[in-house]
């Protein structure tokens, strides 16, 4: 028995942005769909007729799996090893994703994240370097945010178990979390000023980390996250009542 056929448009800065935007929200491969383009879009001139690329990807109907018999786990690897077992695979993948997507003359650099207060093993880093890659970033870095689900999935194919990855272009996002930090410690005295909780506007799960991290070690004050899913939020709450006026 196969899967029902499903199909979805999706948009982007042009044909490739809105191919990858597609495949994050259907959460597949490029090999998993058939795609038709249905508006190749226009950069316009002068920012006037800009228009966006419209694709549709339909996904192929495939087999349902036969359970596998489940093989001995591999010996554990040493931690060095394994980082680096872990970011060669990470690096590979995304360069080869890049090639797919004709980007060319670009490098990825891997480090590993400062941990958070709540995490045991902090994100590999992987960052695209190069030529005009400001366009793998997007309308409010939301083809960026495609291209990182889309090589999760693909790395989550190569790695045994889980690992955390953190695609940038740039130091995109290494300025966002700048930003953030700053935002954080001035919220912060906004918390203590008025002996009230601050709540932020909802974030993704790296945003979110950044507000956490840049207020871990503060005396004043404590974070905690709330909500769900995309609604998900940083509370800024005052660990002391503010100064009574004389």
């Amino acid at each position: 028995m196969a899967e029902m056929e499903h199909t979805i448009e999706a948009a982007g800065a042009d044909v490739e942005g809105a191919v990858v935007a597609g495949l994050a929200r259907l959460g597949v491969e490029r090999d998993a769909v058939e795609i038709e383009v249905l508006d190749e879009g226009s950069r316009g001139l002068f920012g006037l007729g800009v228009r966006e690329a419209r694709v549709r990807l339909t996904a192929r109907p495939r087999p349902l799996p036969v359970t596998p018999v489940e093989p001995a786990p591999p010996p554990a690897a040493e931690p060095a090893a394994a980082w680096k077992d872990e970011s060669e695979i990470a690096q590979g993948v995304l360069m080869d994703l890049l090639a797919l997507m004709g980007v060319e003359g670009v490098q990825v650099e891997v480090r590993r994240a400062e941990p958070a207060y709540d995490e045991q093993e902090p994100p590999l880093v992987l960052d695209v370097l190069g030529p005009d890659v400001e366009a793998l970033v997007g309308h409010r870095g939301e083809t960026l945010a495609a291209l990182q689900h889309v090589t999760r999935l693909i790395i989550g194919h190569e790695v045994t178990g889980r690992v955390n990855v953190v695609v940038d272009v740039d130091g995109f996002k290494a300025r966002r979390e700048q930003a953030l930090r700053r935002l954080a410690q001035r919220l912060a005295e906004q918390a203590l000023r008025t002996g009230r909780t601050v709540v932020l506007e909802p974030m993704p799960p790296h945003e979110r980390r950044y507000v956490h991290l840049a207020l871990r070690d503060h005396p004043d004050v404590t974070t905690e996250s709330v909500g769900e899913g995309d609604g998900r939020k940083v509370t800024i709450i005052p660990r002391r009542e503010p100064p009574r006026g004389r």
